[in-house]
């Protein structure tokens, strides 16, 4: 599990080259998830003219410490959802509420310290859950046993008890209690 969070983080580091800045236009709506405005120019050769052609992206924001009108650094990150692959770096510039009075936001190496106690929690109740099947298991094996056993020792009394009977001797027959099971 270890090896996994070092390549998580030294992928992590690898695409940290790709840091882009934008605009919040977008937070509060969606829990832990803000939409940044990043520029963009597009070439149109018709008019020999550049246009403005924003991208927009959907950015995890692990505190929910980012404001609409923010400008923030992003970066990519593992998926969090079907839409959001980048994460919020830091705030280069607030908009009204000032970064002090907000929760900050977690590094890296915070996110990833997050993401394995996760995972080692996921992994001991995976193996709990385990444990505690093979136990009722071996409990039903137990008692397929013992239901064969009883059986088969069903089947000895009658065969001997046929066998008194064929030979003329009178036999009681056998009173089944609450303990027996067809």
């Amino acid at each position: 599990m270890a090896s996994e969070v070092a390549a998580a983080a030294a992928n992590t580091a690898r695409r940290a080259a790709k840091e882009m800045h934008g605009i919040v236009v977008s937070a509060g709506l969606m829990d832990k998830t803000v939409k940044v405005k990043l520029g963009g120019l597009r070439w149109e050769p018709r008019v020999q003219k550049y246009f403005k052609e924003p991208r927009f992206k959907l950015v995890h924001d692990p505190a929910n410490s980012v404001r609409q009108g923010d400008v923030v650094a992003i970066t990519p990150s593992w998926r969090v959802s079907q839409h959001v692959r980048h994460v919020v770096k830091h705030i280069i510039a607030p908009y009204g509420e000032p970064i002090d009075e907000r929760p900050p936001v977690p590094t890296l190496e915070e996110r990833l310290a997050e993401v394995a106690a996760k995972r080692a929690a996921k992994d001991e109740r995976r193996a709990a859950l385990k444990e505690e099947r093979a136990k009722l298991k071996a409990e039903q094996r137990a008692a397929e046993e013992a239901k064969k056993a009883l059986k088969a020792s069903t089947k000895v009394i009658e065969e001997a008890r046929r066998a008194l009977q064929a030979r003329g001797v009178a036999v009681p027959p056998i009173q089944p209690t609450q303990g027996d099971v067809d």
